[in-house]
């Protein structure tokens, strides 16, 4: 099993080798802080459909009430 070359024992090592060099400290505050900026990133990308959501609804509610008139006519084709 492999990914990209690469077995589970390089994957080991590699993670073994950056434990030790960074400390499980400064990497358990790199994941908190990535999580933290995707969950803002999540948010705000929610709050933005639900602003846009709303603004179509305004629009839609704004309109409702109004009327128009017209009048049909015919067109002649010849012209």
């Amino acid at each position: 099993m492999g990914l990209g070359g690469l077995h589970i024992w390089h994957l080991l090592i590699l993670a073994f080798i950056i434990m030790m060099v960074f400390g499980t400290k400064k990497l358990k505050g790199l994941g908190e802080d990535l999580g933290g900026a995707i969950q803002g990133f999540k948010k705000a990308m929610d709050d933005g459909k639900s602003a846009a959501a709303q603004k179509d609804q305004d629009k839609l509610s704004a309109g409702s009430g109004q009327t128009v008139d017209v009048k049909a006519e015919k067109v002649d084709a010849d012209k």
